[in-house]
């Protein structure tokens, strides 16, 4: 699934594409259920004519900001990809969306698993949206204090702590997993537990992970792509993620994989030890 770093290359390599283009039809829209709201009529109506005046992120979600105070905001989910494309490109079977711009080219929206969703906001909308989610990891509201106040108290694992999009925005299960290990932190203590002495370390990392990423274009290690359609190097740079049975840089002990709230986890057992170890 897309999380916080390929969201945000996939606006930053749509920004320059579309921003100041204009909306002149659907295309193509044979997934209906994909668009969450407005009524797909009214959806259809509205987005029609509509010019690009910004595109940013909000946690996994991609907003692309219309005027007449109107936010498409995007969720690729698992296998979304958000790709510009010529006049001359054939949409293919797992293209559900296809939006026309005033200048010949289109915005395809391609879903292999049909899991992405689409909402045409209004600003009561988005604020909704917004807050509905945790600070953003990579902003000022986020320091190592608020993390702090985040784990305190709290007996949910650590590991999904970080995926909860309620307490911090944009952590998927990739980069939880990259975070810990730098931070030498076992995924299954109690968030509660935590030391202190370790929340700054925790802190530095997940913002170390998510800038790498970032700079490194995103992981591809399925469908994902930004809207060039260009795959990201960071799967090249994984210290633990999809490495089990592979040597930990750091101490030499085999990775292993365990599944947490129904998620693949990747940890090293001798640098990431349980408090009772």
């Amino acid at each position: 699934m897309p999380e916080l770093p390929e969201v945000e290359t996939v606006a930053r390599s749509l920004a320059p594409q579309v921003v100041g283009r204009r909306i002149v039809a659907v295309e193509k829209l044979d997934w209906e259920r994909m668009v969450e709201t407005p009524d797909l009529p009214d959806f259809l109506a509205l987005i029609v004519g509509r010019q690009v005046l910004s595109v940013g992120r909000r946690a996994k979600w991609l907003l692309v900001t219309l005027d007449a105070g109107w936010t498409l905001a995007i969720h690729l989910r698992m296998s979304g990809n958000l790709i510009v494309r010529g006049p001359e490109a054939t949409p293919d079977a797992h293209t559900h969306l296809v939006l026309a711009m005033d200048d010949g080219r289109r915005i395809f929206f391609e879903d292999q698993r049909k899991f992405g969703r689409v909402r045409l906001l209004g600003p009561e909308g988005l604020a909704h949206l917004d807050g509905a989610h945790g600070p953003e990891p990579l902003g000022d509201t986020f320091s190592a204090e608020d993390l702090g106040r985040i784990l305190a108290g709290r007996r949910t694992k650590l590991k999904p702590l970080l995926l909860d999009q309620s307490l911090i925005a944009g952590i998927g299960n990739i980069y939880a997993s990259e975070a810990l290990w730098i931070a030498r932190l076992h995924p299954l203590i109690p968030a509660g537990d935590t030391p202190a002495a370790q929340v700054p370390a925790l802190h530095a990392a997940i913002r170390q992970v998510l800038e790498e990423a970032i700079a490194n274009q995103g992981s591809s290690l399925r469908n994902y792509r930004n809207s060039y359609g260009e795959r990201g190097q960071n799967q090249d740079h994984f210290r633990v993620y999809d490495r089990e049975g592979a040597p930990c840089e750091r101490c030499g002990e085999p990775i292993t994989r365990v599944v947490v709230a129904q998620r693949s986890t990747f940890y090293c057992p001798g640098c990431q030890r349980l408090m009772a170890d």
